[in-house]
C-alpha cells in the first residue's frame, strides 16, 4: 500500500511556497494534486508527490529559511482534529503524546517520537525511508511545533534547544529570532526540546471532553485509514461500545464483522490481547474523565463500562496506586 499525506495539511505548504514569492498552481499541475481536495478532511495525496512538491519549491525559492514561514500560517484546521486536540489538551506534555500517537493522520511518511531524560522532554522527528532528507520541510515541522507550543503556552514559551541535522545555512538568524533558544545544526537527529517544567504546567485552554471527542475521531480515523490494523480498528470499537456495558470480545469481533476466533488470532500476531487492549483504552479514558471535574465518579463507571463503581474503583487503583478521588485530589 501506498504511503499518503492528509489534503488539508497541504493547505499549510502551499501557503509557505506561495508567500515566498512562487506561483504553487503550476506545481500542482504538474504533481497531480487536485486544488478541489483540500478543504476535504478525508482527502489524502500519495506521500510522493508532496515529498517533490516540497523539493521543487526548494529549487524554485531563492531563501534556504523559507520553511520557517510555517510559523506565521500555521492553523489548526491544517491539522485536521488533531489540531483542535492539541489546543484543548491539558500540557505541552499531552499535546507532544497526541501528535507523537497520531502523526500518521497527516502524513505516513515520518513520524514523531518522545523522549524524556533529566529535567527535558524531547520530540525528535523521524523520516521513513522514501522520504527526501530537505532542510526546508524539516525546518516547517519545527516552526509549527513552536507555534503550536505558542498558541496553548503563550506567546512566552521558548524551548530548551531546537536540534536540525543540516547544515548552518547563511540566514541562521532566523531561526534564533523565531525559537528564542539554542539552536544546533549539524546534530545527530531532528529535536524539539523543552523543560519539564513547562511540559507539565497545566494549560487553561485545557478541555477533557473536546480532546477525548477528538481523540476518538481520530481513533476511528487511523482505523478506517488502514484496515489491516486490527489494534487500531478493535481500539476503535471498544470506544464506540463501552457505555453499553458488558463488553467483551465477542461484540468486538461483531462490531468488525469478523468471528472471535479471527479477532484473537489476529491479536495474538500483534503480541497483544483484546483484555490488553481494554484495559489500555479504559485506563487512557480514566485518565481524561478524572482530570475532568465535572463528571461524577459514577458517570465515569458507566462511560467506561463497568457495572459497578467499585469495580472501577479497583481498576483505576490498580492502574494508578491511587483511588479515583485522591488522583482527582492530586
Amino acid at each position: 500500500m501506498s504511503l499518503t499525506y492528509s489534503a488539508p495539511a497541504v493547505s499549510l505548504t502551499l501557503k509557505i511556497i506561495e508567500s515566498s514569492g512562487v506561483d504553487p498552481d503550476p506545481l500542482m499541475r504538474k504533481l497531480r494534486i487536485d486544488p478541489q481536495k483540500i478543504d476535504d478532511p478525508n482527502a489524502r495525496f500519495p506521500y510522493k508527490r508532496i515529498d517533490t512538491l516540497w523539493a521543487e519549491a526548494a529549487a524554485l525559492i531563492d531563501d534556504p529559511c523559507f520553511g520557517l514561514k510555517a510559523a506565521e500560517y500555521w492553523h489548526p484546521s491544517h491539522l485536521s482534529a488533531l489540531g483542535y486536540a492539541w489546543l484543548s489538551s491539558s500540557s505541552l506534555r499531552t499535546a507532544l503524546q497526541r501528535f507523537a500517537k497520531y502523526m500518521r493522520m497527516l502524513t505516513e511518511g515520518a513520524a514523531f517520537v518522545l523522549e524524556e531524560q533529566g529535567e527535558e522532554l524531547s520530540i525528535v522527528l523521524h523520516y521513513n525511508a522514501i522520504s527526501r532528507q530537505q532542510p526546508t520541510r524539516t525546518d516547517s515541522a519545527m516552526a509549527m511545533l513552536v507555534a503550536m507550543c505558542r498558541a496553548n503556552y503563550g506567546t512566552e514559551f521558548n524551548p530548551a534547544s531546537i536540534s536540525l541535522t543540516h547544515a548552518t545555512p547563511g540566514c541562521s538568524g532566523k531561526y534564533y529570532e523565531l525559537f528564542r533558544c539554542p539552536v544546533n545544526f549539524d546534530a545527530p537527529d531532528n529535536r524539539f526540546t523543552l523543560t519539564l517544567e513547562s511540559a507539565d504546567k497545566h494549560l487553561q485552554g485545557s478541555n477533557p471532553l473536546l480532546s477525548t471527542l477528538h481523540d476518538q475521531y481520530m481513533i476511528n480515523y487511523l482505523a478506517q485509514l488502514d484496515h489491516t490494523n486490527i489494534q487500531e480498528r478493535v481500539r476503535a470499537a471498544i470506544i464506540q461500545l463501552l457505555p453499553d456495558g458488558n463488553i467483551n470480545d465477542y461484540k468486538v469481533a461483531e462490531a468488525l464483522y469478523m468471528n472471535v476466533r479471527t479477532l484473537q488470532r489476529r491479536l495474538q500476531k500483534k503480541q497483544t490481547t483484546f483484555k490488553t487492549q481494554l484495559n489500555s483504552v479504559r485506563q487512557e479514558l480514566a485518565d481524561r474523565y478524572i482530570r475532568d471535574s465535572s463528571k461524577g465518579f459514577a458517570e465515569i463507571s458507566y462511560l467506561l463500562g463497568f457495572s459497578e463503581m467499585s469495580s472501577f474503583s479497583r481498576a483505576f487503583k490498580r492502574w494508578t496506586g491511587e483511588t479515583p478521588s485522591h488522583y482527582r485530589e492530586g
